[in-house]
């Protein structure tokens, strides 16, 4: 018998994949609130939770998707064309869309992504899972990133001599000087990239630490164990933090413990609410959660394009859309381009709704 689905998992997801999307499509970029920004480069806004919220639920997934299977070449087969999968839907969203419909330039093509990242963290966190028990998912989690810390902390640069190593935004930060080297001008900014090389590592934790909740929700009989996971999580970020500051854009250690420990503590939340306690909360979330990947392509596909397709000489789609229906005298910028977000949130709302309601699950 099939053991029945823990509902909070798809519930957390599909919160991620809403505000994923909602803070990937305001009206106006020069118009956001800060809350929906990522920190500029130390700190942690709520938008620096969602991409690690979603890879620490990839690891939960993998869990319970692998728990049972063996050890094979057909299961290593299907792990490779998934991630490959991903992988290319990234590339094509960074590929096709910037010069549709004329390709004539790929010198600044990006090649990093979230897509890109979440396809290699899924290969090398479920090649771990299987060939690894929990005890040594981690020590290996340990080990990377306090080598990690130290590599980025305390490595001496080989061409740059009498220069220190820093985790500021500079030349002689480690991940920003190997994305540049390896990277060139294929990365988001001249100077650094979010979803980098280096920096994939320690994502890899992020999703591993969700293998490890995921072991812990099979079969759970206290939430409260939870709660104390999350709350270690947490204070041992905060304390790396003095050492090794929060920061997204190099997935820095402290990041990965902070990001896991609230993880951790919201799902448990979730979890007492609607597995426990059978509350009918969160279902709206559900529906995109069983669709995650799918809705995630379909709004960055659409987006990008509304942005593409041109009205008149001066203006896209997206912007006539939005001055015609959302900008009022009455309505401040920041509402107005917050108002025209959660309205593209609220329509892949219904997409999902209406995919559940026909039983149509997308893998990827």
């Amino acid at each position: 018998m099939e053991k029945k689905r823990i509902e909070s998992v798809d519930i957390l997801r599909g919160i991620t994949i809403v505000a994923m999307i909602l803070v990937n499509t305001p009206g106006d970029w020069g118009h956001v609130y800060p809350l929906l920004l990522h920190a500029e480069w130390h700190g942690l806004t709520p938008t620096d939770l969602i991409f690690p919220f979603f890879l620490f639920i990839v690891g939960i997934s993998i869990y319970f998707a692998y728990k049972n299977k063996p050890n094979s070449k057909s299961v290593y087969k299907k792990i490779t064309v998934r991630s490959l999968k991903l992988i290319g839907l990234g590339l094509f969203l960074n590929l096709f869309l910037p010069y549709f419909p004329f390709v004539s330039d790929f010198e600044t093509l990006r090649f990093p992504g979230v897509l890109q990242r979440i396809g290699i963290v899924f290969f090398i966190s479920s090649v771990l899972y299987l060939n690894c028990n929990w005890k040594s998912l981690v020590t290996i989690s340990a080990l990377i990133l306090v080598g990690y810390w130290l590599f980025l902390g305390f490595m001496p640069f080989p061409n740059l001599h009498g220069v220190s190593p820093t985790f500021d935004r500079a030349p002689n930060n480690w991940a920003n000087y190997l994305d540049l080297n390896l990277l060139g001008k294929h990365m988001w900014q001249p100077d650094y990239d979010p979803e980098g090389m280096i920096s994939t590592l320690p994502a890899v934790v992020t999703c591993v630490s969700g293998i490890l909740i995921g072991k812990l929700l099979d079969g759970l009989t206290k939430v409260r164990y939870l709660f104390f996971v999350g709350l270690g999580l947490l204070l041992s970020g905060y304390l790396f933090h003095i050492y090794f500051p929060i920061n997204k854009a190099l997935w820095s250690s402290s990041f990965v413990l902070v990001t896991s420990g609230w993880g951790t503590l919201i799902l448990a939340i979730i979890y007492y609410l609607r597995d426990v306690k059978k509350y009918r909360f969160g279902t709206v979330f559900k529906y995109v959660g069983m669709n995650a990947i799918t809705i995630y392509f379909l709004s960055s596909f659409i987006s990008k394009s509304m942005y593409l397709i041109k009205v008149g000489e001066d203006s896209n789609v997206h912007a006539w859309l939005y001055e015609i229906i959302f900008v009022h005298e009455f309505l401040s910028p920041k509402f107005s381009s917050l108002l025209y977000g959660l309205t593209v949130v609220s329509f892949y709302v219904l997409l999902g709704y209406l995919l559940y309601r026909k039983k149509i699950f997308i893998k990827v």
